[in-house]
């Protein structure tokens, strides 16, 4: 069957009349800027690129996470557990909520503040018998995203990116405050004896960090089997030294944990002034790209004593990048 060149262009400009008049076609529905700022805040990255900074954020509650008691050889001589074998973390629940300011028209600040739950387990030796304790715990930690505006197409996801974020403050609110008992004043790191880094608290989230995307400041930049020195300077109400450990990164092939010698104790009221030190290398099949690590301040009751009333943990936390 043969049609004329006009009946074809007929029916052509009636089928696009229709479709443009139907009402059932709706424009795609996107986010608003907060919302979606929210979400990627808390628990999504911008790019899929390990090395990106946006990846830290989805991670944050899970890289201080043990996933149960691991090991770190720690030798000990204390009632009621005569020697430690393990300890750490277990996350059970996460909740986070995100607070939003704008300033201008070109910058959004996200307060992310993440209530974590969880099990704070001890296996040691009671009178020469192997035992185990599980302290169940609440703590929470707060971290500043700073987003730029880069765009201003219908959809947010390509108008903001990542442009600072804070290091991490946090401690446990039950079955005690952390920062009640340590409080952590100041964190240096040294790469192969160079000093790189100087945090201050009381509240890291006042440490502030520019993204890779905008230049990327600051931030420890690390390779494989570097040798890293850790000084942190706190305050304690204990009179038994306390319990300080740098916590690397979960990777898929374990999780890695250094214990802290205490270096100088000086008298300071009630309490003490304490400096404590750990030098480690990068171990040779870190995962590359940009992870979250904590330093972690214990009571030595916490991991020392069974009784699941006494555990007290301050922690901050940082950003740090591992090169291929």
């Amino acid at each position: 069957m043969k049609y004329s060149l006009q009946t074809v262009l007929t029916c052509f400009v009636i089928i696009i009349f229709i479709g443009c008049n139907n009402d059932n076609i709706t424009e795609p529905a996107f986010q608003t800027d907060d919302e979606y700022l929210s979400s990627a805040a808390i628990g999504s990255a911008f790019s899929s690129d390990a090395d990106d900074d946006d990846n830290l954020f989805v991670n944050e509650a899970f890289d201080f996470d043990s996933d149960g008691p691991t090991a770190d050889n720690p030798t000990g001589n204390d009632t009621p557990i005569d020697s430690l074998v393990k300890w750490g973390r277990r996350v059970t629940n996460v909740n986070t909520n995100a607070n939003i300011t704008t300033v201008g028209d070109t910058i959004k600040n996200v307060e992310v503040i993440r209530a974590v739950t969880g099990n704070f387990i001890i296996v040691g030796y009671i009178n020469g018998v192997l035992d185990s304790t599980v302290k169940p715990y609440s703590q929470e930690q707060k971290r500043l995203v700073v987003f730029k505006r880069t765009g201003r197409r219908p959809n947010p996801r390509h108008n903001w990116r990542v442009y600072q974020y804070s290091a991490i403050d946090g401690e446990t609110k039950t079955p005690q405050i952390g920062k009640d008992n340590i409080i952590i004043n100041k964190v240096e790191f040294y790469r192969n004896n160079s000093l790189v880094l100087t945090l201050l608290g009381p509240d890291f989230t006042t440490n502030i960090f520019t993204s890779k995307f905008f230049g990327s400041d600051r931030i420890i930049d690390l390779s494989r089997n570097d040798q890293i020195k850790s000084v942190v300077y706190l305050t304690s109400n204990q009179n038994d030294t306390d319990i300080v450990s740098y916590h690397w990164a979960r990777n898929s092939f374990g999780f890695h944990r250094e214990r802290f010698t205490m270096t100088s104790q000086t008298p300071n009221g009630s309490g003490f002034d304490r400096i404590y030190e750990r030098t480690f290398g990068v171990y040779s099949q870190h995962h590359h790209g940009i992870h979250n690590a904590f330093i972690s301040a214990n009571t030595r009751p916490s991991l020392y004593d069974n009784s699941i009333s006494l555990f007290s943990s301050t922690y901050m936390g940082l950003p740090y990048r591992v090169r291929q």
